[in-house]
């Protein structure tokens, strides 16, 4: 697998992952009004500024684009692999290749938890410091957590 710096003409490949791991995941831990956030949050226009700053990473395994993470400064955000491509790994390489970008120049890297990669992040040793929920459509919550970790490089 290879992690690349994602490209303005790869803006449709990384809306791609993002809402079909959305729609296939979500639903299971979220109300509808939740997804709906979510993949209004992850749009074209805000996935392209993210990817026109640098900030976009997509992992590629097989000449395929599996999966992506945004990292800006301390701030891990947008990880996200495909559904069928789950299991295998690749969420823990962009994790590890983000904290390694941030510890670059932070010594602690930060990111906003969904409930469905909570088990994950705290497997990889991030702690909570701060649970919060955000009102969407129909009266429903998003319920979320902040989580830290101390992250050193690592050398390759």
């Amino acid at each position: 697998m290879d992690i690349i710096t994602a490209k303005a003409s790869d803006l449709d490949i990384v809306k791609s992952i993002s809402h079909s791991t959305i729609n296939a995941v979500y639903p299971h831990y979220y109300p509808a009004g939740a997804v709906d956030f979510f993949l209004a949050h992850h749009s074209g226009g805000n996935i392209l500024r993210d990817i026109e700053a640098g900030l976009v990473y997509l992992a590629v395994a097989d000449e395929k684009a599996v999966g992506t993470v945004t990292v800006s400064g301390d701030e891990i955000n947008h990880l996200f692999v495909l559904p069928e491509s789950q299991g295998h790994g690749f969420g823990v390489s962009l994790l590890r290749f983000a904290e390694n970008m941030v510890a670059e120049h932070f010594g602690t890297a930060r990111l906003d938890s969904s409930l469905p990669a909570k088990t994950l992040y705290a497997k990889m040793g991030y702690m909570v410091i701060k649970s919060d929920r955000i009102k969407t459509d129909n009266g429903d919550y998003l319920c979320y957590d902040t989580m830290i970790k101390r992250v050193t490089k690592n050398a390759d």
